[in-house]
């Protein structure tokens, strides 16, 4: 059966197949489907040695964007960023050239889509930005809580560049402080290796150092890589092409400021160019580049 079709009708059609072809009982899945979208594994602590089931996936390969998974992101129609493309420059981190309405930034080939970062022609009549960046976003439509989460990539380089791929909560669960974030994969430039980072109120207003937050792993620059995360109740586990980089551990009475990550997350998968971390692009002859995404895969 093909894991992507469980996402919407899964139980009562498992169950007819079940009873056609075998008469066997209800489907047993790790996972109960909260609102239709979000998967929120049952069980709790899920060491290494137990087998991941894949539950979910995209690869990615019907030629256009599923929007039943994904929404393009844009920099004045996103809820989380609403900002005048007037004010663009206003931005000095991320989304600073993203675009909803362009279709040249989110593009296919037959097996994968292209996030792409391109030079705007026309900064006259239509968008003032010199450059323009394409990603998509799964809030509202497809969020998690604990599992393994893979994302298969490969990614053009360019002095400017600034790719990502994290994951935000999916509702403001706790809003007198900052929700929590998993950066499964930023890389800089022409970097043969890329970040990944934990985020939360505890290391970004209080600003606190221990445990660590990031590490990089190496990558291999010209080839598609494998950037995932494990998320358990009181860890998450950091990788690249299955080797651990990192390991961020809930720690005993540190609260939510610490772990807010009792709470369902979507993702992101995003182009940046430009931006306070990778500085400016510097040989605009290296434009377009494509962020190339082959799958999504959500293991529990």
């Amino acid at each position: 059966m093909n894991v992507h079709f469980l996402k919407r009708g899964s139980s009562v059609i498992s169950i007819l197949i079940c009873m056609f072809f075998s008469g066997c009982s209800i489907a047993k899945h790790s996972y109960d489907l909260s609102n239709d979208y979000m998967f929120i594994q049952k069980e709790e602590r899920r060491n290494n040695s137990t087998k991941w089931k894949l539950v979910w996936e995209d690869q990615f390969g019907k030629g256009q964007l599923d929007e039943t998974n994904w929404t393009r992101i844009g920099l004045f129609t996103s809820p989380q960023w609403k900002m005048p493309v007037e004010r663009w420059q206003e931005n000095t981190g991320c989304f600073r050239y993203i675009t909803a309405t362009d279709n040249r930034v989110v593009q296919f080939d037959k097996s994968n889509i292209l996030l792409r970062g391109i030079i705007n022609q026309d900064t006259l009549s239509g968008d003032p930005r010199p450059y323009l960046t394409g990603g998509i976003y799964s809030w509202g439509k497809f969020a998690f809580q604990y599992g393994r989460i893979e994302v298969r990539a490969k990614l053009d380089p360019a002095f400017g560049a600034w790719p990502a791929i994290w994951m935000l909560s999916e509702k403001d669960v706790y809003p007198n402080q900052h929700n929590g974030e998993m950066d499964i994969m930023e890389r800089l430039n022409h970097d043969t290796f890329a970040y990944q980072t934990t985020h939360n109120h505890h290391t970004i207003t209080l600003k606190q150092e221990f445990p660590k937050k990031y590490n990089t792993g190496k990558i291999d620059p010209k080839e598609y890589n494998v950037y995932s995360v494990s998320w358990y109740p009181d860890i998450l586990v950091y990788a690249i092409n299955g080797i651990e980089t990192i390991t961020y551990p809930k720690m005993p009475s540190a609260g939510t400021f610490q772990w807010p990550f009792d709470q369902p997350f979507y993702l992101l998968i995003d182009q940046q160019l430009e931006g306070s971390w990778p500085g400016k692009i510097r040989d605009p002859k290296e434009l377009p580049i494509n962020m190339t995404v082959d799958w999504v895969r959500l293991y529990q």
